[in-house]
């Protein structure tokens, strides 16, 4: 689909939102200036620099005074913003929508790769470029550009809304979300349901190759790192061992990569699958919605391709090794750590014994770092599916709405306990090869997709804020 297609599409509702004028021509210059403040965070939260994070709250307030003015703020463990709206109907039980500002870091030697410096905000070439243009102040600023729009207008929810800006979420949320979740608890807050980050209106994407899909995710994978050590015998280089500590560990590692899971349709790809389906029709559509017959096909087709494989298989990344001290010194230990991340149904336990049977080395030992919780596949016929998948099509009514599942993890898992269904979706679009520029060299967004998330947000606020 052309560029100019996605803003015909949303026309009519820019004219139906008289305040959308203010966020279009604004969104971008504050989405720049968002990305100029540099909220870090590093795996060394000794080494984070927080003085950035008081700025970037400062940005907020300085720069949405009406949402400061008008909702119930709260700072959650320093940084970490809570903002409540109420609704008119105080039996409506609250919706809860989240996003975070922290980004990652710039991979040390990759600066001069970039187009433009990481931390400039530099518009250039029908795009806005900086880390954290997609990764997540594009929604933070969406969301608060979208509000104020809304308040603009006189808007009253029926429904309390509850937003969250996280500070740490890029490095396991274990200060944000987490004490926002147990502070939602602590106020006896039960939540109808929760839209977070991961999906996303996605163009070029290989199961849907001619039209746009908006993806709501319903689940994401689980994220869990085995750390594996390995000990030999030690000595000279000169003078070789047989008990080696790196072959040992190397050979380990190799086992694990070169064998991965078997791929596997689980909800809530079997679900996406139905959907799609009825788009692509002739026999790949029949195939899709007769997942009883074609499974096997499926998976195989899917698993075979890079952009689809994380869908149908636990995948297995060994991401660190760590050996030796001098080049001519037989190392006397060795660690490694694997990265998992697990479809839905496999559970981190089983993995553990998965893994352990098939390095069958009982030199190694593989120990567990702590995992997160993951929420349920969240139910696509409860009525918080319905809320977010109208506010896309209202936007953006060519684009097929679907369930899917996010194969990276995000703050979600520390609501399980105060939110019985939790969506995730990012309100903007993307071109599917810019989706690897996400924690990646290049990160930028188009200007055009700023302006339609701006009108995502509107009309997701719109819609969860009524019964």
């Amino acid at each position: 689909m052309k560029k100019t297609n996605w803003w015909a599409a949303g026309v009519w509702v820019a004219a139906a939102m008289s305040g959308a004028s203010y966020a279009e021509d604004t969104a971008v210059q504050h989405l720049a200036e968002a990305i100029r403040i540099e909220t870090v965070s590093q795996q060394d939260r000794g080494s984070i620099d927080y003085a950035a994070f008081t700025q970037f709250n400062e940005f907020l307030r300085s720069t949405y005074p009406l949402v400061f003015e008008q909702l119930q703020i709260e700072v959650i463990a320093d940084y970490s913003l809570v903002m409540t709206l109420p609704g008119s109907d105080q039996s409506l039980k609250p919706v809860l929508i989240d996003s975070h500002y922290d980004v990652v870091p710039i991979e040390p030697g990759t600066e001069n790769e970039w187009t433009h410096p990481p931390f400039d905000g530099v518009i250039a070439d029908g795009y806005l470029w900086g880390r954290g243009a997609i990764d997540d102040k594009s929604s933070v600023i969406a969301t608060m550009e979208g509000l104020t729009a809304l308040l603009q207008q006189g808007f009253q929810p029926q429904r309390t809304l509850i937003f969250s800006l996280a500070h740490d979420e890029e490095i396991g949320g274990s200060e944000g979300a987490a004490n926002v979740a147990q502070h939602l608890s602590d106020n006896h807050i039960e939540l109808e349901f929760m839209v977070g980050e991961g999906g996303l209106v996605v163009t070029d994407n290989p199961m849907l190759p001619n039209k746009a899909m908006a993806m709501i995710a319903l689940a994401e994978k689980t994220y869990v790192t085995l750390t594996l050590k390995a000990s030999g015998d030690g000595g000279h280089s000169s003078m070789p061992v047989k008990n080696n500590a790196v072959v040992n560990l190397a050979r380990a590692v190799t086992t694990l990569h070169e064998n991965p899971f078997e791929p596997q349709l689980v909800s809530p790809m079997t679900d996406m699958l139905d959907v799609l389906g009825e788009e692509v029709g002739g026999i790949q559509g029949w195939m899709m919605k007769n997942q009883w017959l074609s499974a096997p096909i499926l998976e195989s087709i899917m698993s075979d391709d890079p952009a689809t494989n994380p869908q149908v298989r636990s995948t297995t990344a060994v991401t660190m090794f760590d050996a030796g001290i001098k080049e001519n010194v037989i190392s006397q230990k060795a660690e490694a750590k694997v990265n998992f991340r697990l479809l839905p149904g496999y559970t981190p336990e089983q993995l553990l014994k998965d893994v352990t049977a098939m390095i069958n080395d009982p030199s190694i030992t593989i120990e567990s770092e702590a995992w997160k919780k993951s929420p349920p596949v969240a139910d696509i016929n409860a009525h918080g599916y319905d809320k977010v998948k109208t506010s896309i099509e209202q936007v953006l009514p060519e684009a097929v709405v679907a369930p899917g599942m996010l194969t990276a993890t995000t703050d979600s898992p520390h609501y399980v306990d105060v939110a019985p269904n939790i969506y995730r979706f990012h309100p903007f679009t993307l071109p599917m090869s810019d989706t690897k520029s996400i924690h990646g060299t290049n990160e930028r967004i188009s200007i055009e997709s700023i302006k339609t998330s701006v009108k995502l947000s509107m009309s997701l606020i719109e819609a969860v804020s009524k019964p």
